[in-house]
Formats: C-alpha cells, sequence, structure tokens
C-alpha cells in the first residue's frame, strides 16, 4: 500500500477511471487481485487486522455514487460445480442504510458468507450486540442462516439492505464518525492496463487508520515543484534465504592485536592544602609497606593451600566410603536376621501344621502322618520293653503294647469315619456348585465374561431343589410344598428311579399327614436325598454333570481304560493307578498301596511331596523350560532323598526331612538328578552364592558329590523318557567308572531291590 499526496492521486485520475470523489485526505489502500483469483480483497484485510489492532475501518459514511462496475458474466462459473469454492469466496458491495437515520455503510463481502457473520461484523463496528441487530432486503426480512449467493447476490455486484435495531432506545444505531468526515468511498472499481489495450478491472478496497502516518520525509522535483514522501507498507521487506555461510566475520579481517600498560592520570595527582584550598586530613590513615613476599614464597603458599583443602576433601570422601560401608553392613545383618527369623517362622509354622494335622486330620495325609507317628511310637515302645525286660514280663508287655495299638487303630478308624461324613455334604454340595456354574471365559481386554445354557439352568434349579430337600429344620407346610416340587420335577422322566422316589415321597406325605414325629423320618429323608442325588447325577435327566463324572457314559472309552489290580481282583480305570516317572501303571491300585501302607509300613510322604512342590516351584521361576522336576514323581523323589543322599544335609549332615530342600550343583545348568545336591534350608543361600563349586569345596566332598550324580544317573537312565536329558560324555565313561550292582532300599517290613543295567 503507498500513501499518496494529492499531486499523484490527481495523476492516478487521470490514467484510470476511478468514479469517486476526491479525497483530500491522505489513505491506504489495498489493491486486490483480479476477481479469477483465488483470494479476495476482504479476506486480505481480514488476515492483516489479525496481526494487528483493528483499525476503525468501516465508520459510518455518506453514500457515495458510485457507477457500477461491468463484470463479465459468471453464470458459467456458478454451472459448474468445480468452481463453486472460488464463486462463494468472490466479493460483492453490500450498502446497508442505517434506518431511520438513513446513513448508509458500504462494505465488500464474500458472497459465500452467512448473514449472521454479516451481523457480527457489522455489530462490532457500530459497537452494538449482534442479536439486537436486523436486516432486510427489499423490505423482507432475512434469516441469519442464508448467504448473500442465496439471496442472489452475483460477485463483484452491489445490493443494497436495509438494518435496523429492535432496540432502538437502549442501542441506537448511529454512524461513529460524523458523514462529513468521510466523502472516499470503502471501495472503488478500477482499471488496470495489463498489456497492449487491455484492461483489467481491480476492486480497491480503501483502509483508514485511526492515526496519520509517521513523515519519514522525502524529495521534491525541482524542476516541476512536486514533493514526494517516503512512505511505509503493511507488507513486510522478503526476507533473503539463509545461505549457510557466515558472511561478515573478524576472521576474514587482517587484524593487529597490541597491548601496552598506561599509566592513569588520577594517580600522578595529589591534592593538599595550599592558598584557598583546605583539605581536611580527619579520615587519614598512615599506610605502611609490609613484607615482601616473592613469587616463590606465593607459589608455596598455594600449594600448602590446595594440600589443606586436599586433605579435607579426601576426609570427607573416606568418611562418606565408611558411612556406606556401615549402611550396607546394616543393611546386610538386617538382611541375614530377617531371612533367620523367616526360617524360624516357617519352621515353627511347620511345627504348628504337623501338631493341627495330629490333633485334627482331616485329609489322607494327615492320617498317614498319624499311623506315621503310630508306628514310630510302637517301635520306640518295642525296643524298650526289648531291653528292660524279659520272659513272661517282656511277653505280658508285648501283648499289652499289642492292644493299645488296637486300641489307637480303631480310634484312628473311628475319627476318619466321622471326617468321612462331615465331608460328605461338602464334597456333594462342591459337585452341585460345579455342575450349576456357567460357563466363563475371558475376552482380549481381561473382562471376565459368563453365559447361562439351558443346561446350566437345569442343573441350577436341580441344586436348589435338593438344598431345600436336604433341610431338616423346616415347617411342615414348606416340607409338604418341596416334596409336592420334587414329585412334579421326577415325574417329567418315566423310569424305575422316578418311581422309587414318588413311591418314597407318598410315604413320607402320608406320615406326615398321621402326624409322625421329625425325628423318626430322618431315615426315610435321607433315602429321598440318596436317590434325589443319583437322579441329578444322571446325565440323561442332568446334561451338565457328564462333564463331571469321573466314569465316562461311552463304552468305547471304558474298553481300552480299564485295568486289573492284581491284589484286590478288580478291573478300574487307569485314574486308580499310581504313575512312575517311566510311564508305566502299577499293579497294585492306589486303595490296595493306601491300605497296605496302614497295615505294614505305614509310611508319612508328606515331607517328599514338599520337596518335589518346593524344586518345581523354583526351577519354574528360573527356567520356563524346566522339564524333569515335573516328569519325576514322589516314588522318585524318595529314592533320592533315601537311598542316594541317605536322607541328609550334604553339608552338615541333618536329618530333618522337613528342613531338607534340593538345589542345584551348578547354577549354569538345569536342575537333574545328575546335577543336584540335598542341603537344609540355612545352607542354601550360601550355596547359590557360590560361582565355581570346584573351587569352593575340597576335592574329596566334590568326588563324593560326583558319585552320588552317578549313581543317580545309572538309576534314572533306565526310564526312556529321561534317557533323552542325560549328558552324552558323562553317560559314555559311566561304565569305566562304576560297577552295577543291586541297591536294597529298607522301608519297614518290606523292601525294594533296585538292580542296575
Amino acid at each position: 500500500m503507498l500513501e499518496l499526496s494529492e499531486n499523484e492521486e490527481e495523476d492516478v485520475k487521470e490514467e484510470v477511471d476511478v468514479n469517486t470523489g476526491p479525497n483530500p485526505q491522505s489513505g491506504e489502500s489495498t489493491v486486490g487481485k483480479p476477481p479469477e483469483g483465488d483470494k479476495e480483497p476482504g479476506r486480505d484485510r481480514e488476515e492483516q487486522r489479525a496481526g494487528r489492532s483493528p483499525p476503525d475501518m468501516l465508520g459510518s459514511v455518506k453514500e457515495a455514487e458510485t457507477h457500477s462496475p461491468h463484470f463479465p458474466d459468471d453464470s458459467e462459473q456458478l454451472k459448474d460445480p468445480q468452481k463453486t469454492e472460488n464463486v462463494g469466496n468472490s466479493t460483492a458491495t453490500v450498502k446497508v442504510v442505517l434506518e431511520p437515520e438513513g446513513h448508509v455503510m458500504t462494505v465488500a463481502f464474500a458472497i459465500g458468507l452467512s448473514i449472521q457473520e454479516l451481523k457480527t461484523h457489522l455489530a462490532s463496528e457500530l459497537r452494538v450486540p449482534a442479536e439486537v441487530l436486523q436486516l432486510s432486503l427489499d423490505g423482507r426480512e432475512v434469516e441469519e442462516q442464508q448467504s448473500l449467493m442465496e439471496l442472489g447476490v452475483r460477485p463483484h455486484s452491489s445490493t443494497r439492505m436495509e438494518m435496523s435495531s429492535t432496540d432502538p432506545s437502549s442501542h441506537p444505531l448511529r454512524p461513529i464518525r460524523p458523514p462529513e468526515h468521510d466523502s472516499m468511498p470503502d471501495v472503488i472499481t478500477v482499471q488496470v492496463q495489463t498489456g497492449e489495450g487491455v484492461f483489467q478491472e481491480v476492486v480497491v478496497e480503501i483502509e483508514r487508520p485511526p492515526q496519520q502516518k509517521a513523515f519519514l520525509g522525502g524529495y521534491r522535483h525541482q524542476l516541476t515543484g512536486v514533493e514526494y514522501h517516503h512512505a511505509a507498507t503493511q507488507t513486510l521487506p522478503k526476507r533473503r534465504p539463509d545461505r549457510g555461510v557466515m558472511v561478515f566475520s573478524r576472521v576474514t579481517q587482517t587484524v593487529e592485536v597490541q597491548s601496552q600498560a598506561q599509566q592513569c592520570p588520577v594517580n600522578v595527582s595529589t591534592q593538599m592544602t595550599g592558598i584557598g584550598c583546605y583539605v581536611s586530613c580527619r579520615n587519614d590513615k598512615l599506610v605502611s609497606p609490609g613484607k615482601y613476599v616473592t613469587a616463590d614464597e606465593y607459589h608455596d603458599r598455594r600449594l600448602r593451600a590446595v594440600i589443606c583443602l586436599q586433605s579435607f576433601a579426601r576426609r570427607w570422601l573416606a568418611q562418606q566410603a565408611v558411612d556406606q560401608l556401615w549402611k550396607e553392613r546394616n543393611r546386610r545383618l538386617a538382611w541375614l536376621e530377617l531371612q533367620e527369623r523367616k526360617r524360624k517362622e516357617e519352621k515353627e509354622e511347620q511345627l504348628r501344621d504337623r501338631r493341627h494335622r495330629w490333633m485334627n486330620p482331616q485329609r489322607r495325609e494327615d492320617f498317614n502322618l498319624l499311623y506315621h507317628a503310630l508306628e514310630k511310637w510302637r517301635n520306640e515302645e518295642e525296643e524298650r520293653i526289648n531291653s528292660t525286660l524279659r520272659g513272661a514280663e517282656r511277653k505280658a508287655a508285648l501283648c499289652l503294647l499289642v492292644e493299645q495299638e488296637t486300641q489307637l487303630i480303631a480310634a484312628i478308624g473311628q475319627h476318619r469315619i466321622t471326617v468321612h461324613n462331615n465331608n460328605y455334604d461338602k464334597i456333594v454340595r462342591n459337585f452341585l456348585d460345579k455342575s450349576a456354574a456357567p460357563h466363563q471365559w475371558r475376552r482380549a481386554d481381561g473382562r471376565l465374561i459368563e453365559m447361562d445354557s439351558v443346561q446350566t439352568i437345569r442343573a441350577r434349579e436341580l441344586r436348589d431343589l435338593y438344598n431345600k430337600i436336604s433341610q431338616s429344620t423346616v415347617r411342615q407346610e414348606e416340607r409338604l410344598q418341596v416334596l409336592m416340587s420334587l414329585k412334579h420335577t421326577v415325574k417329567e422322566h418315566e423310569c424305575q428311579l422316578t418311581r422309587d422316589i414318588v413311591d418314597l415321597i407318598d410315604r413320607e406325605v402320608d406320615l406326615m399327614t398321621r402326624g409322625v414325629k421329625s425325628g423318626s423320618l430322618v431315615g426315610l429323608r435321607k433315602r429321598v436325598c440318596t436317590l434325589f442325588l443319583q437322579y441329578i447325577k444322571t446325565p440323561a435327566f442332568n446334561p451338565e454333570v457328564s462333564k463331571l463324572l469321573k466314569v465316562p457314559q461311552n463304552p468305547a472309552q471304558l474298553k481300552n481304560d480299564m485295568f486289573l489290580c492284581r491284589y484286590c481282583h478288580r478291573y478300574l480305570r487307569s485314574a486308580d493307578f499310581s504313575v512312575s516317572a517311566s510311564g508305566c501303571l502299577s499293579s497294585r491300585c492306589q486303595h490296595c498301596d493306601r491300605l497296605d501302607n496302614i497295615a505294614r509300613s505305614r509310611d508319612d510322604f508328606s515331607f517328599y511331596k514338599n520337596i518335589l512342590r518346593r524344586l518345581r516351584t523354583e526351577e519354574q521361576q528360573l527356567s520356563e523350560k524346566a522339564k524333569i522336576p515335573f516328569l519325576l514323581q514322589v516314588e522318585d523323589m524318595r529314592y533320592l532323598v533315601e537311598v542316594i543322599w541317605a536322607s541328609r544335609s550334604a553339608l552338615n549332615a541333618s536329618n530333618d526331612l522337613y528342613n531338607l530342600v534340593f538345589v542345584r550343583w551348578e547354577h549354569r545348568r538345569d536342575w537333574s538328578p545328575w546335577n543336584c545336591i540335598l542341603l537344609s534350608k540355612e545352607e542354601t543361600p550360601a550355596h547359590l552364592q557360590v560361582e565355581d563349586v570346584h573351587k569352593a569345596y575340597e576335592a574329596t566332598f566334590v568326588r563324593g558329590v560326583q558319585h552320588k550324580h552317578a549313581l543317580a544317573r545309572r538309576h534314572f537312565s533306565q526310564i526312556p523318557v529321561m534317557t533323552e536329558y542325560l549328558d552324552s560324555n558323562p553317560a559314555a565313561a559311566l561304565g569305566n567308572q562304576f560297577v552295577s550292582k543291586s541297591i536294597t532300599m529298607a522301608t519297614g517290613k518290606h523292601a525294594t531291590n533296585t538292580t542296575g543295567p
């Protein structure tokens, strides 16, 4: 934009056809692009307003007489859908008449914008709320959502609209500046010659700044006397691109640097008392020269200061190191104390658990512990009698011992029957809850989804009915209602079982109507519960229990899964036999094993199970690919502990089986029977910190451990599953080191012979 003088304005008027009156004031004019451009002048002005304070550009002015420019017909552009956006960005001259004063405001407005945006612009110019403005075209009120294009306004044309205030008393419409101050219109159209004989019409918007621009100087033509002023533009000058090379640098110039000492003039002059000048000596002081310090003395003093600083710094660092060592020592002692306390608490917990299992046995392992304690007590009493008594007294004491043992066995058996009766109800209720549980699975986000099917709903109804039938403390009316519900439920299927249940229900109802006491009906009610439980366990009546029954309903599955027990001569499924590490089934079922253990050996395998459980947990934490600990069974662990390691710790020979654990002999290799050592829980942390066992232990101890590893390797090499985990080199050299012998494992009154290959 250029700031023109009056003479220049006259020259411009002669060259271009501008149908407006002269403007006495100097203003800024922004020349817009031709109508075919991508941007309109109004949008350029809005972008300029965003970077600085908005000037008062659209004040109220008197209507200026301008000739309508002749623009090309845009009907062809409107028909083309690809040019709709460019047409919507074109501007048009909008003359707004302020009623009732009759003042006119001329605005260049994009025809694609809405009336609401026009109201907002005019409200900011008139300093009134936009809600009180009301626009009308040809006496008809226009809607705020409509655009100028929808009202029939063409690009680069002019239209006339009336604007009034809905609240003229509070918000009257008055121009901000008097009309006589503005004689220049806001929008003018000029013709610019773009070529030889080619002219183009350009829309120019006039902006009026609130204050005059600063005078920047200028010059005057000597011949014509015309004055030319320097003008400021709103467009910033184009910045040269950075070439990445430093152009102005002192390095490229020849510089001579010199150092020269000069005496300050203040030091060479003095002020003293003279004629006409008095200088007070009140603040004067006597300065005497001190001891002269040579350079060697100065550097020596600096050296002593540095040494002093270093000594204090090194003392502080040493103190920090000592404090750190003390903290680590205290932390180590606290950790050791914590580990010792945990071991004591764990041992006390084991003793309390063992004592609780003795006093209140609930599981099969608890009764094995009782029988093991009974056998241990009997052996101790028998040894005491044989060592202290002779003749008839010895025989009498042994007979009394047998009677006491018989009484204890009977007491244990009676307690076992009581526990079985107490656990029967829990087992039945757990079975019914599992059958009635809905199907569950987890989604990808971790949430649990439950779904009920027809079978689960049926199982839930039967479970609730069984719970009501098994209740004994109910009133007679409630009992009759439950029996009728049970009768209608079982009548849905006709078979011998349902007929028996219906007969028992009718008998109980008849006895209850005759006034028989509930205590006399206990046996009858138990029979009803038992038959109804059998009804629930039938897959034909309750399909959901088929997945919980131990015996499959398909006879084809039982054909290849039945084996003969050589002791009780019964055909049982494979789940009723114990499996060894070799994968072979035992010839004796688990029931016969328990009877034989109670009658003769009375062994307790709980500590072997604890050792195996702890070994599996630790190896799974160390390596997810650990397989050998999960292939071993309780019998294999018993062989390792009793035969290979003699039920003692390898270091301190501790024989407390509840305090012994298996760990790796070499930490870098996975656990196996030929890479393990039996230690107590107190010795385990120290062994796990050993990096090289051949350097930490003596050669005699290492050879003894290797001998035990060779025995374990020879024993477990007979198992086909374990052969693939054997090392090739030790297995090849094994025959040259040891001779095959039969190993006898004594377990009470019977022994198990294991012969090497």
